[in-house]
């Protein structure tokens, strides 16, 4: 596995390209078919710490081969020699990027909601020839596959229920429970399956290669589909996101919800305190063991040395403190867009701090320490994170 990584990433041409991922599909094949997750964590951590380039051309791969599965269909014993088609299925995701004063829900949903959204999805986001699937359930992050090998698992069973017209077994009663964030995402999962991996998976990729067919498909999908989503949400704001690969839009989730955090932890306080925006103040903290991996927001109360509201804003994937518009710049944006005007920044990055009692991050204050957060008494207790 890391051989072949390193062969990808030093790679000279297409040619070879096609070489070193074909014996990197096939390992990974062997491991998450197999279970055998370990495997691969060891690799990446291997590479992480030797080789960045081949580290990414490993995470691509895994990613690829997790969500992925070639699936070859039960066959009637009475073929006449007729050939078998392999079924190619890619699991997908619609995620809802969610914000609240009170709780997110997950769970199931009815069959009446779930038949008109896999409807609309079908119709608005899919190529007409496409087999499809989608589980009646709004996931949470807590409720998604945690290993690789079990989300390899997860694609072949949509797969297999998608292309034999069958209903997947999946154990709705032990979901784990959902973590209370104020801004959090929620996902429909679905897998689509073609029967030649060159044909479409998509409608925007039948009207031509422009960014444009896309914002359209978007556009029509939230028209259509959000009436049927927001009783699923009730209380709550969200954003739909274009339904796509699994994690490509995990990623594209991930760094959505952080600017809903921020906003979401300024609301939550207007209304359990009833105070303004401008009565709140906010301290920002790099943090980071080597590099910057972080950036964490403590909301105080007017004077206040206590934080009545903490957000953690990661950085994700190549994100640095060195980009146009930096991270820091962001994050003075948002909170200047609901109404926080003062704002103070540690000069000096700082060593990510956890409670010692609950695991949560400890949050910068005015008074120039990492604390824990804490709500004035008399005000409801909330979350304490929101990404």
């Amino acid at each position: 596995m890391v051989a072949a990584s390193l062969g990808l990433a030093n790679s000279g041409s297409r040619s070879e390209d096609r070489f070193w991922e074909h014996q990197l599909t096939r390992v990974l094949d062997r491991a998450l078919d197999a279970a055998h997750s370990a495997t691969i964590t060891t690799a990446l951590e291997r590479l992480n710490q030797t080789d960045g380039e081949a580290y990414g051309a490993l995470v691509e791969a895994v990613e690829h081969a997790a969500e992925t599965v070639v699936l070859d269909p039960v066959v009637p014993a009475a073929t006449n020699g007729s050939p078998r088609t392999a079924h190619n299925g890619l699991l997908l995701t619609a995620p809802l990027v969610a914000w609240t004063r009170f709780a997110i829900p997950s769970g199931a949903v009815t069959p009446q909601v779930a038949q008109a959204l896999s409807r609309t999805w079908q119709e608005l986001i899919l190529a007409p020839s496409v087999v499809f699937r989608m589980v009646p359930w709004l996931y949470s992050l807590d409720q998604l596959p945690r290993e690789f090998s079990d989300m390899r698992k997860l694609t072949r069973k949509l797969t297999a229920a998608a292309v034999t017209d069958g209903i997947p077994r999946i154990d709705f009663k032990n979901m784990p429970e959902s973590a209370e964030m104020l801004a959090d995402t929620r996902f429909l999962l679905a897998v689509v399956s073609v029967d030649d991996p060159l044909k479409p998976l998509f409608r925007w990729q039948l009207q031509g290669p422009s960014h444009a067919a896309r914002v359209l498909c978007l556009e029509q999908w939230v028209e259509h589909a959000r009436p049927l989503l927001e009783p699923l949400l009730p209380g709550c704001g969200f954003e739909c996101l274009l339904p796509d690969a699994y994690h490509i839009n995990l990623r594209e989730s991930d760094r959505r919800v952080r600017a809903y955090g921020i906003k979401a932890a300024v609301h939550f306080l207007n209304h359990a305190l009833a105070i303004d925006a401008s009565q709140i103040k906010a301290t920002i903290g790099a943090f980071g063991a080597e590099r910057i991996d972080e950036y964490r927001i403590g909301l105080s109360v007017g004077d206040a040395d206590e934080v009545a509201q903490g957000v953690v804003w990661p950085l994700l994937g190549a994100e640095s403190e060195t980009d146009e518009p930096t991270p820091l710049e962001r994050i003075k944006e948002t909170l200047r867009e609901v109404g926080v005007q003062e704002i103070a920044v540690w000069s000096e990055v700082t060593e990510p701090e956890f409670c010692e009692d609950c695991g949560a991050p400890l949050y910068p204050s005015p008074s120039d320490e990492v604390v824990h957060v804490e709500m004035p008494e008399d005000t409801e207790p909330a979350s304490t994170q929101f990404h």
